[in-house]
């Protein structure tokens, strides 16, 4: 599991907001890039003195954190961050991010507060919007910059329809209104919160102006943010005690105010998500720092921040970094794993294996926008090359040892040697008898690895000139004779070798596919499921407009939601091409695995990692389950404009 978040005793200013001039800070940011969870990051946006502050502290659990103020000046500039341990999720972080308020008359920037809602929104995966009193004209007036949020944001680099797009990377949207104190009734019927929020958000009938303006935030904030949730709240305390609302008691908070802010708290613990990226994959701390660090750029460059650019941008430094991560762990693995030399090269193909696979593991999980698999081929080439250096160490290992144990063994008949033994009568026959004690000496000898036969005959090579000192025929059909065995044996281990390392390879490449395949899946079925949540989303938005008597623009939302429909069909008929997709890819490992062994040799590492190249990119070019905004577009302009009407009975 991954470590957990660093004690984090205050929250840090994460982006500054100095005279409408945005910057982030690095003691944030470095923070932020040590946490190595899954976030839910909850930020908090709203007109200026309304307690949002406040309300961010009790979702820390903390009497004091962000700044509270007592007049009328706004106590926070800028965005706060505060990374805490989950309350309710294990392994999870809790971000919260507190913003400056909308609306200082203070402040001479007219752009800084859209630009802060902006990076507010994008950052967060909940987003709660506090304002005070009650939800009138007025207070949806504050909410007006949602209406400008296709000037400030750009969900794609080819944005030709920006705004269907919102819904797919909006972050869940929570309304809270401090000091309440309407009664929720419509007529003699009570409405809960929700329904009342629902009820405000009905578009509103006529063709004036301010009907259509009226309506467009309306209909902003239905389109936007499919998951809508509302919070009211009575007036904490006395106006007297206002003033040090952080330094009251519970018991001196109202009764009715602590049960509306615990019931927040609940639902924010328990119902706020990991914050993900399009395409599922959840989002780190190192990534939300790229991601702040690219937004705020752009806005500092007169951009406007692209979500696409943005994810691809940092897709490229955090798969490198995923390689490496994996490449690491691997390494650290086989150094744990192993003792060199290794009794056999099975022994370590079995600790290479295990390490491979976690390598692998470790790379899918941090990997995101990876669509061509270019990151994962460079992993594979890295792994061999690891291997291949773990491979070559234990040869060296083993031949140190062989040659260390021949020598030792060798030390006595060196002696008899100089000493003439062998030459008097007799040596012949004394010569084999040390030269065969020496052979089963170094047999039973352990710990000598895979180069025991190769290091033995060229030991025995070395010495056929003994013959000719000794001037003795049977010495040299000796030697001979021990030279052929060992040539022997030495040519049977290096060909079960070379059968391991194919086999090895057979098996890294079947991991491969095998991870490879499961994570094309799960993205797959992360997109139908985001497709599907799409879909029904402005199915239900359209009932809507229909029961409201809005037909035209129910035709907009009909033509939208027929796009949808045929993007997933075609989504779901490719589906059912992958099995037999894969079926081929098998195939094609087999048939690699074949030449191979038809070639009675090893593949070079760079013919390898050619070869696992070719093959993944050929892999992942034939099975591209995920289709791109150009095929989706190009699908859709070649269907026929009507949909079946099973698809649409339920419309």
């Amino acid at each position: 599991m991954d470590a957990p978040v660093l004690p984090m005793p205050a929250p840090l200013c994460l982006v500054n907001n100095r005279d409408g001039v945005l910057s982030l800070d690095p003691k944030a940011l470095a923070v932020l890039q040590e946490v190595a969870q899954p976030l839910v990051v909850v930020a908090i946006a709203g007109p200026y003195r309304t307690g949002k502050s406040f309300l961010m502290n009790r979702l820390a659990q903390k009497r004091s954190g962000f700044p509270l103020g007592p007049t009328v000046h706004a106590e926070t500039k800028g965005i706060w961050m505060w990374c805490l341990p989950h309350p309710r999720r294990q392994g999870v972080t809790l971000v919260l991010l507190d913003t400056e308020g909308l609306g200082d008359p203070k402040k001479d920037d007219d752009d800084s507060d859209a630009w802060i809602f902006t990076l507010a929104l994008l950052l967060s995966s909940t987003l709660v919007y506090n304002s005070i009193g009650t939800i009138d004209q007025r207070a949806l007036e504050q909410l007006r910059l949602v209406t400008e949020l296709t000037e400030h944001i750009r969900v794609r680099e080819e944005n030709d329809n920006p705004a269907s797009n919102f819904v797919r990377i909006f972050p869940g949207f929570v309304w809270t209104v401090r000091d309440f104190t309407l009664q929720l009734r419509a007529g003699e019927k009570a409405l809960s919160e929700d329904e009342y929020l629902e009820d405000v958000l009905r578009l509103q009938t006529g063709d004036g102006k301010k009907a259509k303006e009226r309506n467009e935030l309306r209909r902003c904030l239905r389109n936007f943010f499919p998951h809508r949730k509302l919070f009211t709240m009575e007036r904490p305390a006395a106006d007297a005690d206002l003033p040090r609302l952080e330094e009251l008691r519970e018991d001196e908070l109202q009764p009715g105010f602590r049960k509306q802010v615990d019931a927040f708290c609940r639902y924010i613990w328990e119902e706020a998500p990991v914050k993900v990226l399009p395409g599922g994959h959840e989002v780190t701390g190192s990534v939300l720092a790229g991601l702040a660090e690219k937004y705020v750029a752009a806005i500092t460059n007169g951009a406007v921040p692209c979500v696409e650019s943005a994810v691809t941008a940092l897709a490229r430094a955090e798969n490198k970094a995923a390689v490496e991560a994996a490449v690491a762990e691997y390494q650290r693995g086989m150094e744990q794993g192993l003792v060199l030399p290794t009794p056999s090269h099975s022994a370590l193909m079995a600790v290479h294996q295990d390490c491979v696979q976690r390598a692998i593991t470790l790379f899918l999980s941090r990997a995101f926008a990876d669509h061509e698999r270019q990151y994962h081929a460079e992993l594979v080439c890295k792994l061999e090359a690891a291997k291949e250096e773990f491979c070559q160490r234990n040869e060296e290992a083993s031949e140190q040892r062989c040659h260390a144990v021949l020598q030792e063994l060798w030390r006595d008949v060196e002696l008899r040697l100089q000493n003439g033994d062998y030459v008097a009568p007799g040596g012949a026959q004394l010569f084999k008898e040390d030269l065969d004690r020496v052979l089963e000496e170094y047999k039973r000898r352990p710990d000598k690895g895979v180069k025991a036969e190769a290091v033995l005959e060229v030991f025995l090579r070395e010495r056929e000139g003994l013959a000719h000192v000794l001037k003795a025929t049977e010495v040299q059909l000796e030697l001979a004779e021990r030279q052929r065995e060992a040539a022997a044996a030495e040519a049977e281990a290096a060909q079960k070798a070379a059968e391991a390392r194919l086999e090895e390879q057979r098996r890294t490449v079947e991991e491969h596919k095998r991870q490879l395949e499961q994570q094309l899946k799960e993205e797959q079925r992360a997109w139908l499921e985001e497709q599907q949540r799409v879909l029904e989303h402005h199915k239900k938005e359209y009932e809507a407009l229909v029961r409201e008597g809005f037909k035209r623009e129910a035709a907009a939302m009909q033509e939208l939601i027929t796009q949808l429909q045929k993007e997933k069909k075609k989504m779901e008929e490719r589906k059912a091409l992958m099995n037999e997709g894969f079926k081929h890819i098998e195939v094609a490992i087999q048939q690699m695995i074949k030449q191979m062994q038809t070639e009675k040799k090893e593949m070079e590492i760079s013919s390898w990692c050619r070869t696992g190249m070719n093959f993944l990119s050929n892999l992942f070019t034939s099975l591209q389950l995920i289709p791109s905004d150009s095929d989706s577009e190009e699908e859709v302009s070649d269907e026929d404009s009507d949909v079946d009407s099973d698809e649409d009975s339920d419309v």
